[in-house]
């Protein structure tokens, strides 16, 4: 076993290969997850993003161990961990106050790179115990998170209504029918004079209340001009 393990930490062609081999196979498992949810950012993206992490631990490891150059081996792989920053903004799109998306992609993209690191510098049990763990989270911790937020979701409305003298008659129907918190008296967003506007977060528990239900019974009262989601 412990010839094995000196095999596998050496530093030569079959080395190399079974890093490269691992880093594929690791980076394609987490993005598969990533595929299933319709995410940009797939298997490709994360194998590539791992392939090139794992490698470019080992070009440090290639020219301090192999070429004898005096550097450190992992400046290379150091600029990785902070380059991989901007690949996962890109995955990120903030469509509204509680839709955020991208982030668990994000997130995978990261882990992925640093999973190819370990792999590269042959660190096998660092990388895989991450990996078990990541895929874990995706699936799992995915079901255990959609059920809390099931609970506990909410969404942004904005009512607009006709004259100052009706704010308080407004608060009182959403409080009335709806959970609602942080609620805010604005400026119209129509521009029109005269009109105040009111902003607050519904809570959505269990999902029962849509953005569509709220603004249609908003709009049924007389001093409503309109009521949309708040984005």
């Amino acid at each position: 076993m412990d010839k094995i393990i000196d095999f596998l930490q050496d530093f030569n062609i079959w080395t190399v290969a079974i890093r490269l081999v691992l880093a594929m196979i690791i980076g394609g498992v987490i993005g598969l997850e990533r595929n299933k949810q319709g995410r940009a950012a797939g298997m490709r993206t994360h194998i590539l993003v791992c392939l090139g992490s794992a490698l470019a631990a080992m070009i440090g490891l290639y020219t301090s161990e192999v070429l004898g150059v005096n550097n450190d081996p992992l400046r290379i792989a150091a600029q990785v961990v902070s380059g991989i920053g901007f690949l996962g903004v890109g995955t990120i799109l903030i469509k509204g106050r509680f839709q955020i998306t991208g982030l668990t992609t994000a997130a995978g993209l990261w882990t992925a790179a640093a999973v190819g690191l370990a792999l590269g510098v042959g660190f096998y049990e660092g990388a895989v115990i991450t990996f078990l763990f990541a895929v874990l989270t995706v699936t799992v911790v995915h079901r255990l998170e959609y059920t809390i937020n099931k609970k506990y979701s909410r969404f942004g409305i904005y009512v607009e209504i006709r004259g100052d003298s009706e704010v308080r008659k407004t608060l009182d129907f959403l409080s009335s029918h709806f959970m609602v918190t942080d609620i805010q008296v604005t400026s119209p967003r129509s521009g029109t004079v005269g009109n105040i506007g009111i902003e607050a977060n519904v809570h959505n528990r269990d999902f029962k209340t849509s953005p569509e239900a709220v603004t249609a019974a908003l709009e049924g009262e007389e001093q409503v001009a309109f009521a949309l989601e708040s984005i």
